[in-house]
């Protein structure tokens, strides 16, 4: 391969801008690896399954509620399910309205940029004026905070567009761990290729949004608009909870006098590239919420490597922290390399140059990144 310009060599991270050009990713490729990052993604597809029901459910049958007692039931009400809810015997649904609000702050894509439109507001208008044409005290309020009732739309439409993004992922996790278990998936480049074949698939997936009200069928987010999964889901929740996040409680000084958070929004750095791994487990920590759901479905063959470590089964959830970020890695390289301007083995110079520049900008975000530890 041409050497493009002097700079391309001296970048920090040279290695992975090299390793992502060629198809391997940011993860060292190992047999200890691919058996971590597969398992840790088996489970995850399952709670993304229920977690992406959820999310659906709630914007399909909870919107405009304001006390949404029952929203993590999925209309499945009974006493039973109750005690497990308040015992906490269940999923922990709260951390995808974690995700979902993240998305939602951090904005970014066709979706966040249709939210603002005059389109929208008409639309959400339709919806509130149906949903409360009997209801003369509420338009009353609507008259005085305008505001109010279309922003609640505009969460609800979060809630679906994560439910729509996460019912893809799901898929793609589960049908790798499939291919796993028959012997087809043996390196980390191919489940980073596995990874990458369902984002391109689903690229131009639309994402929709539409509520009933009364037998009647309303628009909120319609298929007119254009919104496919890929640009305006993918990319903002990569940017969002990947790169950005948002800083734990606990974790960080909220003084704005020390300057721990940014004030600019793009320049966050704590999402699940970056977090560590150690907290996780403590109080008020949102991804402990996850690492919880996912100690139930993690394959045997994972859960024994768990139990080989030093401390066994006593740091469990911050073992399942480290695997995950692994297999976080693994989907950043799927969304990195099928992204790239041109093919990584391209011979054109003006090609090359353009892959190099694209590939620096990422890897100058990842320079402060877990990248050298889960690759240790």
């Amino acid at each position: 391969m041409v050497t493009t310009t002097k700079q391309a060599n001296e970048h920090p991270l040279n290695e992975f801008i090299e390793r992502l050009k060629t198809g391997r990713g940011l993860l060292v490729d190992t047999p200890q690896n691919v058996l971590e990052v597969v398992g840790i993604l088996k489970s995850y597809g399952v709670v993304l399954d229920a977690y992406s029901n959820n999310l659906i459910y709630i914007a399909e049958n909870q919107f405009l509620v304001f006390f949404p007692f029952f929203k993590y039931f999925n209309g499945e009400i009974n006493f039973a399910k109750l005690i497990r809810h308040w015992w906490h015997d269940r999923i922990n649904f709260e951390y995808a309205e974690y995700c979902m609000k993240a998305m939602l702050w951090h904005g970014g894509g066709g979706l966040d940029a249709y939210l603002d439109s005059e389109d929208f507001r008409l639309n959400a208008k339709a919806v509130i004026q149906a949903k409360f044409k009997n209801n003369p005290l509420i338009l009353g309020i609507n008259q005085l905070f305008p505001d109010f009732l279309i922003e609640q739309l505009r969460v609800s439409s979060y809630y679906s567009g994560l439910g729509q993004f996460w019912r893809v992922m799901a898929d793609i996790f589960l049908s790798l761990s499939d291919l796993y278990d028959q012997g087809k998936i043996k390196s980390i480049p191919e489940v980073i290729e596995h990874i990458k074949a369902g984002l391109v698939a689903d690229a131009g997936r639309p994402i929709v949004y539409t509520v009933k009200i009364r037998e009647q069928v309303y628009d909120i987010l319609p298929a007119k608009v254009g919104l496919t999964f890929l640009p305006d889901t993918a990319i903002p929740y990569v940017e969002a909870i990947f790169f950005r996040g948002t800083p734990f409680p606990g974790t960080v000084s909220y003084n704005a006098q020390a300057y721990q958070i940014p004030p600019d929004q793009g320049k966050f750095q704590y999402g699940a590239l970056y977090a560590d791994p150690l907290p996780i487990g403590g109080s008020g920590i949102p991804p402990t919420l996850l690492m919880q759901d996912m100690r139930h479905y993690i394959p045997d063959y994972l859960h024994a490597v768990y139990r080989r470590t030093r401390r066994g089964e006593d740091d469990l959830l911050v073992q399942i922290c480290a695997t995950f970020q692994k297999s976080m890695f693994c989907v950043t390289s799927a969304a990195i390399i099928g992204l790239m301007p041109y093919a990584g083995d391209t011979q054109d110079p003006s090609e090359q140059e353009a892959n190099q520049v694209y590939l620096e900008k990422w890897l100058n975000r990842l320079q402060t990144s877990r990248l050298l530890d889960v690759n240790k």
